[in-house]
């Protein structure tokens, strides 16, 4: 499968490089395919680096490893991506009087907001709630780490499903696109643990089910 990862920070290094262990296509879309960084990892996994757009325009899947600040003018420059599969990483974070939160969650979320700014792409948020170094490592861990995802086109999230177990996740639906507003501070419990209360980054969420 072809995927686009707009943006290649730690998040979008990280997937990239574990994604193409799974012999898929990688293509960063970032602003300056020049960066001798990118290039490295670009030749490091056997990766391609495009102009944001037309990283995309290419791509059957679509994933959105973009800081929430200025993520609105990264991710309305790809263009129409009205029916492919966009997976939103991203989490609404502002920092405020010292203190990080999220920017919004009662009655809207990130998810629904960058579907807005996608009219027509079947938009499926997940990966939002570990750490860049769990994406591509977590192996491991003393059991199975999971995600959740929510999305409103059921064959969007059964691809998503697909390379988020390709990841080694156990992945379970949390239902349409509306409940990110549950996954959003879902992730915020993550950086809670790790940052704030100083548990560090290299652990992940996992399912505990009765034996019996």
């Amino acid at each position: 499968m072809k995927i686009a990862i707009i943006g290649a920070g730690a998040v979008g290094g990280s997937l990239g490089t574990a994604w193409s262990r799974s012999d898929h296509e990688i293509v960063f879309g970032v602003r300056d395919v020049g960066k001798p960084e990118l290039r490295e990892l670009c030749e490091s996994i056997g990766a391609l680096a495009l102009p944001a757009p037309e990283a995309a325009a290419a791509a059957d899947v679509v994933v959105l490893a973009l800081p929430w600040d200025g993520a609105e003018d990264g991710i309305q420059a790809l263009g129409d991506l009205a029916g492919k599969t966009v997976i939103d990483c991203t989490n609404p974070l502002r920092f405020e009087d010292d203190s990080l939160s999220l920017d919004r969650g009662f009655t809207t979320s990130g998810g629904e907001t960058v579907a807005a700014w996608l009219p027509g792409a079947n938009v499926v948020k997940g990966l939002n709630q570990v750490p860049a170094e769990m994406m591509s490592s977590n192996d491991a861990l003393s059991g199975r780490p999971v995600q959740f995802i929510a999305g409103d086109d059921e064959s969007a999230k059964a691809t998503v499903q697909s390379l988020i177990e390709d990841l080694g996740f156990e992945v379970l639906d949390a239902g349409a696109l509306v409940q990110s507003r549950i996954l959003e501070p879902f992730g915020m419990v993550f950086i809670n643990q790790a940052i704030m209360r100083g548990m560090g980054r290299d652990w992940a969420f996992g399912i505990l089910r009765n034996r019996e």
